[in-house]
């Protein structure tokens, strides 16, 4: 049994200022045949400084060196800002999971890892919504969503519980890792994915406001038939989003 996954979608909004006020000071404009230095300023003293957990750069002097913020903008001024200028980044480890053959009452377990940079201040957000559910490719037969063990354990698209009994039949996912929503308290508890075909709201999977590099989130999917399942090659599509705030 195969499906695909599509490559992330990234959203990135740049945001163009412009600041216009006569009294304001002014930087100069330094160049030469080879090099330009654009808002220069002349500072009083900067060293690099560290211990045995700790880097810290210094700059004395420095004109204005503060985050402003406004309704809609924040400003970071400062040469020390500029460790912060690495880009927001989204990736997956895999785009095409395939199952390989299943057999009734045999969960098949598959696993990918997200990898996220968020250097800003702010937050992001990383959500998935499928395609559908798994489908042969004429359309005529599907494997349903989990519901995990059911009962006291049915999981839903926000809701992570128990799926641990082989006779309990679906696809779904579990998230381990990084900035992961809290109803994932452990590798046994999944949620199905949000159908886009039924107009469900893609689902959160990774979140944070804590600025970070290469923060990784473990995504378990998980499939299990019965024996009155259909044979047939079986896929779907599931598409991320990943979106960060400023």
């Amino acid at each position: 049994m195969r499906f695909k996954i599509i490559k992330p979608v990234l959203i990135l909004v740049t945001i163009i200022l412009y600041l216009s006020n006569k009294n304001i000071l002014t930087a100069i404009n330094m160049q030469s045949d080879q090099y330009k230095i654009q808002f220069g300023n002349i500072n009083i003293g900067s060293k690099t400084q560290t211990s045995d957990n700790y880097n810290l750069t210094t700059t004395l002097g420095q004109t204005a060196a503060q985050e402003f913020q406004s309704n809609g903008y924040i400003i970071k001024a400062g040469f020390q800002y500029i460790y912060a200028l690495k880009q927001f980044s989204f990736s997956l480890s895999d785009i095409n999971i395939d199952f390989g053959t299943a057999i009734p009452n045999t969960p098949i377990e598959r696993t990918l890892t997200l990898t996220v940079t968020f250097p800003y201040s702010g937050d992001y957000q990383v959500t998935v919504v499928e395609n559908g559910p798994l489908k042969t490719l004429n359309n005529q037969n599907s494997i349903p969503d989990t519901q995990c063990d059911g009962g006291a354990n049915n999981c839903n698209e926000t809701l992570a519980k128990p799926w641990t009994s082989s006779t309990a039949y679906g696809f779904g996912y579990n998230m381990t890792g990084n900035d992961i929503p809290g109803d994932f308290i452990d590798s046994s508890y999944f949620r199905p994915f949000p159908d886009l075909t039924v107009a469900e709201s893609p689902a959160v999977v990774m979140s944070s406001s804590t600025v970070g590099v290469n923060k990784q989130a473990t995504m378990t999917l998980k499939l299990n038939i019965s024996n009155l399942q259909p044979a047939g090659n079986y896929q779907t599509i599931l598409i991320f989003n990943a979106v960060p705030s400023y």
